[in-house]
């Protein structure tokens, strides 16, 4: 049984007090402190769109009016489609999915407990097993490929997506002669340019740099994606005790802060546009600075992250499920699944980096993309929660079978048997003799077999005629 899109939202680390206090602090840093824009292009935007601008400074400050009503204008639910419409997402208010993330830098192999540099084949692997994975529900490119130029990294990075899974696509981007390669791809894909609108299957991310700035190349980029109508995530990542205060609130406000001014710009831009409110907040170890992936402190950030999203009706991009650990060890599970079922729980609309990372987001491990489905699945079970009624009370079948029965051949049981509870499909439940017998496999080696049986028979998910159109187009692309 799949599950995705469920209504999350059972835990709130913040009140009802909090969320508005957090708000309070929010408006007043942009309209008091404000922000660093270094994009001539769009701090030109932010100064006709009603914005005091200090040029000097290259400081941009919003009046709360505007500010809210820029927020307003960006939709509170987007659709994310797929090639095959049964992947498709809708995010907004509560409803919970779950994808891959990245951009990693190496691929961790675990019979040798050595790392690589990834490869644009090692991308295009990936997305064929997240394809069989039914817990991940959205592959955003989780890799660098570090044998490719620059010039020639968006798109194919994209290609290989797009060429491997009929999942939706997310990727960052880095040029902007990049997004328009992509945008052109996606509408010979979709068939046309209106029916890439219409049916979006790529979106793209783009960062702001914490606390409180915009880059020039950043900054272009939004406007670049804003312009041409596609769905845009704008993250931020905070780090506690470096890039934003020590405390959990104070990185709340600064991230949503951030994240908020990439919203505010695609709203300026084009009005409408499927703007995606975006975390990658956490915190640091406070002897060495280093950014932390693992830590619950990370769960408990972006689960607030998602209430004040929803606060603002915006669609909400959080992190999860990573871990810092080097190996796939007892660490890697423990902190890929608490940051996951926080996130989960508090209803963030796509939990990203839920699949797949490790070794503080530098490293992805084919094997641990199937564990974490294993995990993504109990997360999904417990965002259900338990319905209750008359059916699932069974008063009268507890009556009928009375006093030291049981209910083993009962049909309640038969019918409720696989859909109430998860079946697990690495997990092991034998008793230790029948464990041993079947060649007492740790969790890791019964992934590399689900890895291997699924990437044994390649195959390209484009039509032939169509991914030869997109080739004959865009040069850049090595097939």
């Amino acid at each position: 049984m799949i599950r995705k899109g469920l209504d999350g939202g059972s835990f709130k680390p913040l009140n009802e007090e909090a969320i508005e206090r957090v708000h309070q602090t929010v408006i007043k840093v942009i309209e008091e402190i404000g922000f660093e824009v270094n994009s001539e292009t769009a701090l030109a935007l932010f100064e006709g769109a009603g914005a005091r601008v200090d040029r000097e400074q290259r400081r941009v400050r919003l009046p709360q009016e505007l500010a809210l009503e820029l927020i307003d204008r960006a939709p509170s639910e987007i659709k994310l489609c797929g090639q095959d419409e049964k992947n498709d997402i809708f995010m907004g208010g509560k409803r919970v999915y779950a994808g891959t993330g990245g951009t990693a830098l190496y691929i961790y192999e675990p019979d040798t407990g050595q790392k690589r540099p990834a490869t644009l084949d090692d991308l295009k692997r990936i997305a064929r097993l997240v394809e069989q994975l039914d817990n991940i529900h959205l592959f955003m490119l989780t890799t660098y490929p570090n044998e490719l130029p620059l010039e020639q990294v968006d798109v194919n990075r994209f290609f290989a997506g797009l060429n491997n899974t009929t999942k939706h696509i997310m990727g960052g981007v880095y040029t902007i002669e990049g997004v328009k390669n992509i945008i052109r791809m996606g509408e010979i894909i979709a068939g046309s340019a209106e029916a890439l609108r219409q049916r979006p299957l790529i979106s793209m991310i783009t960062c702001s740099i914490s606390p409180m700035k915009m880059d020039a190349q950043y900054g272009d980029l939004v406007v670049e994606i804003a312009k041409s109508g596609i769905p845009l995530v704008c993250p931020a990542e905070p780090l506690c005790g470096a890039t934003s205060p020590v405390t959990l609130a104070a990185n709340l406000a600064i991230q949503t802060v951030d994240s908020l001014m990439g919203v505010m710009l695609t709203q300026i831009v084009n009005p409408g546009t499927p703007a995606i409110l975006g975390s990658v907040a956490t915190n640091t170890d406070l002897r060495t600075l280093n950014y932390l992936a693992g830590s619950i402190e990370m769960g408990l950030i972006n689960a607030a992250g998602a209430q004040m999203a929803q606060f603002y009706k915006l669609p909400f991009y959080a992190t999860g499920g990573m871990t810092d650990s080097k190996t796939l060890d007892s660490q890697s599970g423990y902190e890929s699944a608490l940051t996951s079922l926080l996130c989960a729980l508090a209803g963030s609309n796509f939990i990203h980096d839920a699949a797949g990372l490790m070794e503080f987001a530098l490293t992805v491990c084919y094997e641990k993309f199937v564990i974490d489905n294993e995990i993504l699945g109990m997360v999904m079970r417990a965002v259900e929660g338990i319905k209750v009624d008359d059916n699932t009370l069974a008063y009268d079948l507890i009556k009928q079978v009375g006093p030291g029965g049981n209910f083993v051949a009962a049909k309640h049981t038969r019918q409720f048997m696989r859909s109430e509870h998860y079946q697990p499909t690495i997990s092991d439940r034998n008793n230790r003799d029948d464990w041993q017998a079947a060649g007492g496999k740790v969790t890791w080696e019964k992934a590399a077999e689900i890895v291997a049986q699924i990437l044994a028979n390649p195959r390209y998910n484009l039509p032939a005629d169509t991914r030869n159109k997109v080739l004959s187009e865009i040069p850049a692309i090595i097939d």
